[in-house]
């Protein structure tokens, strides 16, 4: 058995409306993309003095709620680095 760390997929955050969505998909398609949850872009871009640290708040929630469920279900705590920019295929265009 190894400890070596294996990349199985990633949580994609899009913008969608007036809301910024998170799903886990593959490493590198959106494709059967799975929904984990969504925030008014007005609570995490632009409007307020705490809009930053609430989008990192976002970005940590997802990731944390992602690991606890991967931990339950299969035994191993998902482990995260730094965001990544989307691919330019899946940028919509917007910030």
């Amino acid at each position: 058995m190894t400890n070596e760390l294996q990349r199985v997929g990633r949580i994609a955050f899009r913008e969608d409306g007036d809301n910024w969505v998170a799903y886990f998909a593959r490493e590198n398609t959106m494709e059967g993309a799975i929904f984990l949850g969504a925030i008014k872009m007005n609570f995490v871009r632009g409007l307020g003095k705490n809009c930053k640290k609430r989008k990192k708040d976002f970005i940590d929630l997802m990731r944390a709620c992602f690991s606890d469920v991967s931990e339950e279900v299969l035994g191993v705590r998902s482990v995260w680095g730094d965001p990544v920019p989307a691919p330019e295929s899946e940028r919509s265009g917007n910030t």
